[in-house]
């Protein structure tokens, strides 16, 4: 019997791969943020109403200026934050040269696996 609702020869939905991105604001401040799917997110911060990010809301037009996929939510959320504790001068060095994710996996711990 199969309780998960779907017919019994599916397969399950694939794991969705997230991804960071980062906008520049109108007044040139840099925001990062991660998602499933980008164009929807910075659509959602675009319209200035609920979902969006309160930090963007009312300082569009917004520009993204890079996005990158990195696998799951877990490590999205750890480069998030590792983004957002740099510079804005060393973001801007790393997102125009392309290195931002490569330095950024770089510079994080090695987390431990459980045997």
């Amino acid at each position: 019997m199969c309780t998960d609702n779907s017919p019994p020869d599916s397969e399950p939905s694939p794991t969705p791969l997230w991804s960071v991105y980062v906008v520049r604001r109108s007044d040139g401040a840099l925001y990062t943020g991660i998602a499933t799917d980008v164009a929807r997110r910075l659509a959602e911060h675009e319209a200035g109403e609920g979902r969006g990010a309160k930090s963007l809301r009312g300082r569009g037009p917004l520009t993204l200026v890079f996005a990158q996929e990195v696998g799951g939510r877990g490590l999205a959320t750890r480069i998030e934050a590792h983004i957002k504790r740099l510079s804005k001068a060393r973001k801007e060095v790393w997102i125009q040269d392309g290195s931002l994710i490569n330095r950024i996996l770089e510079a994080l711990p090695e987390r431990k696996t459980e045997p």
